[in-house]
Order: structure tokens, then C-alpha cells, then sequence
């Protein structure tokens, strides 16, 4: 792979098709794609039609939204009750977040931040982007209301119980060349956990790199993810770095060559070693999501990657740590040590 010469910007090509509509508080209007199938087709000729068929229960606040011009089509027109109905066209909207969200009480911590990056470091709890119960108390769009960065997307995603380095784009522009390296694998990530130890006479010897590869499928409406037979499609590098005998506890660094859903969680779990407060391994607990007094003790340790723009080198690294363990000897120190060692 080749690179501009050092200082250089690449262009970041063309941008993809933006939504008619600006981000508002913080959030991105929905997009809703007009199917296209016949019979579909002919029962709606008008697309309202079909958007009050689709929300039956939420009409009377459509028709509202529809009132005020706030539902437009993809072409930036507000809908009416005459628009027609465009197969596998789109409509945009704002839909409404929860009337009341409880406050998550911890923030992000910028780490960095350029014309092009956002590189936070994500504390624990706070999920990357809106999902769930969870809208404005994400990391996204905190941070796009309080930097009054409104184009700011995610690159990538953190689990909502992991926490450390969380890398967003400022810019449509550069959007695609970013996430196409995360795509690619040309990203180096570090992560640390805090786990039980090993046998002593198991695989995991301390300072003793493991490469460990299953493949891992996510059904949808299915909690975990799981391992099941089959090739491989996933590819973890785990090493036992530091170890707390009084506790029988280890310090494990943990660099996915992959990056499938619940990855690290369920290759850990495989090895008999479930990450600290992991509520899904070894068994899947009820847990109460305004609990914070017991962290998932994993945490995004470090972030290298070539700039798909400028072609230089970059390097971004968590300043916080896992409860559990507390200081931590940094990711790229070979010698591993006991807590308290000197």
C-alpha cells in the first residue's frame, strides 16, 4: 500500500449522498426507504398513505410533523398529502427521543482533535451512538451538542461497557476514507482487561502471546454472540502481562485481528478466563443500567494507524484505568510486572 509523501493530504474523494435534513440536538433525521414491491406499490399511491399505514400508532404526531414541513422526501421536498409514492425512495423525519433519559454521570475526555479527528477517551457506560433506551446520553451526540460539532460521526464503535479510545470524523468529507481503514483492518487496537488467572498449567503463560481463532456468528434478537464450527472468522492476540496473586487475578493485553461483535468478551470466556463484571460470560445476568459500581474491566488501551489522508503515522492512547487493577504498565512495555513491583 502506498502513501502520500509525508505532509501531503490525499483527497478524501467524493461525498456520499447527505440526508436533506441537518442534524438537530445532536441527532441524525431517520431515513425511511419506500419499498418497492407491487403490491405495496398499488395500494399506496401516495407516500403519506404509506407512512401512516407503517406507524399506525404514531399518525397523529406524523400528521403534526408532516403540518410543520419537518417530513421531506429524498430530493429535499416537504411531503404533502399528495406526494407520490416513489419506490425505494426515501423519506426523512426527526423522530422523537424519550421524553426523560437518565443522566449517565461520567464524560468523555477528548484526547485529540484536528479539521478532520475527534479522538476521545470513553468512559465506561456511555454508549458510542444512539441505540436502545439510550439517545442523548451517548458519546455522539454529547459531544456534537457541547464541541457544536454537528457532522461528528463515529468511526468506529465501542461497546457500551468498554471504555478508552473512541476515534470520530469531524467532516463528511473524510468520513468514508476512516472508516474504510477501520474496514480494512489497517488499524492497530490495543485493549486490556482485567481477568481471572490461568492455570498453571494451562495455555497462558505470563509474557506468552496466544493467538486464539473461532468463528463467531451475532444472531439478530439474540443477546450474545456465539462461537460455532466452522472457518474461522475471527482472530485474537492474547497476552497474560501482569499478574495479582492475592487476588488470582491477571492483566491481559488483547489485540483483535478482527473486530466481530463481542469478540474479545467471548474468546476470554472460551479460554475460561470471562472478563471482570462481564455480564454476559460465563452466563447471562439481569444488570441494572444505572449500576456503576462495577465497570466491565476492559478498556480500549491504545489506537495506531497510517492517516489514509496526510500517509504519517498516528498513535492515540487512554489516559484512564480499570478499577480493578488501577496503573497499568503501558501496552508497547514488553516486561511485564507484578502491581506494586518495582
Amino acid at each position: 500500500m502506498t502513501h502520500p509523501p509525508s505532509g501531503e493530504r490525499r483527497s478524501p474523494g467524493p461525498a456520499k449522498h447527505r440526508p436533506p435534513l441537518p442534524v438537530r440536538d445532536g441527532l441524525n433525521p431517520t431515513r425511511i426507504v419506500l419499498p418497492h414491491d407491487p403490491d405495496v406499490v398499488v395500494r399506496f399511491p401516495y407516500a403519506l398513505d404509506y407512512l401512516l399505514d407503517r406507524f399506525r400508532d404514531d399518525s397523529d404526531r406524523l400528521l403534526e410533523k408532516v403540518a410543520l414541513g419537518e417530513v421531506v422526501t429524498g430530493h429535499g421536498e416537504p411531503l404533502t398529502p399528495t406526494t407520490p409514492y416513489e419506490p425505494r425512495g426515501f423519506l426523512y423525519l426527526y423522530r422523537d427521543p424519550p421524553a426523560h433519559e437518565d443522566r449517565i454521570p461520567f464524560e468523555p475526555e477528548v484526547l485529540h482533535r484536528d479539521e478532520d479527528l475527534l479522538v476521545v477517551d470513553k468512559p465506561h457506560f456511555l454508549a458510542t451512538m444512539p441505540r436502545g433506551r439510550w439517545v442523548r446520553e451517548t458519546a455522539l451526540v454529547r459531544l456534537r451538542v457541547t464541541l457544536d460539532l454537528p457532522e461528528l460521526s463515529p468511526a468506529h464503535r465501542l461497546d457500551r461497557g468498554t471504555a478508552g479510545v473512541l476515534v470520530l470524523t469531524v467532516r463528511p468529507e473524510v468520513r468514508g476514507a476512516y472508516q474504510e481503514a477501520f474496514a480494512r483492518r489497517e488499524v492497530r487496537k490495543v485493549y486490556e482487561a482485567v481477568a481471572p488467572l490461568p492455570p498453571s498449567d494451562g495455555r497462558l503463560a505470563l509474557g506468552e502471546p496466544v493467538t486464539l481463532s473461532s468463528r463467531i456468528v451475532k444472531r439478530r434478537g439474540v443477546t450474545r454472540a456465539e462461537e460455532v464450527p466452522g472457518e474461522p472468522n475471527a482472530e485474537s492476540l492474547i497476552t497474560l502481562s501482569a499478574v495479582d496473586e492475592t487476588r488470582g487475578l491477571g492483566l491481559y493485553r488483547l489485540e483483535p485481528h478482527t473486530g466481530k461483535t463481542h469478540q474479545l468478551r467471548l474468546h476470554m470466556a472460551s479460554l475460561g478466563l470471562p472478563i471482570l463484571h462481564d455480564p454476559f460470560w460465563p452466563e447471562l445476568r439481569a444488570t441494572d443500567p444505572d449500576d456503576f459500581d462495577r465497570p466491565l474491566q476492559l478498556l480500549s488501551r491504545s489506537l495506531e494507524l497510517t492517516d489514509p489522508l496526510s500517509g504519517l503515522p498516528r498513535r492515540f492512547e487512554s489516559r484512564r484505568v480499570l478499577s480493578e487493577w488501577g496503573p497499568s504498565t503501558p501496552p508497547d512495555v514488553p516486561d511485564a510486572q507484578v502491581p506494586g513491583a518495582t
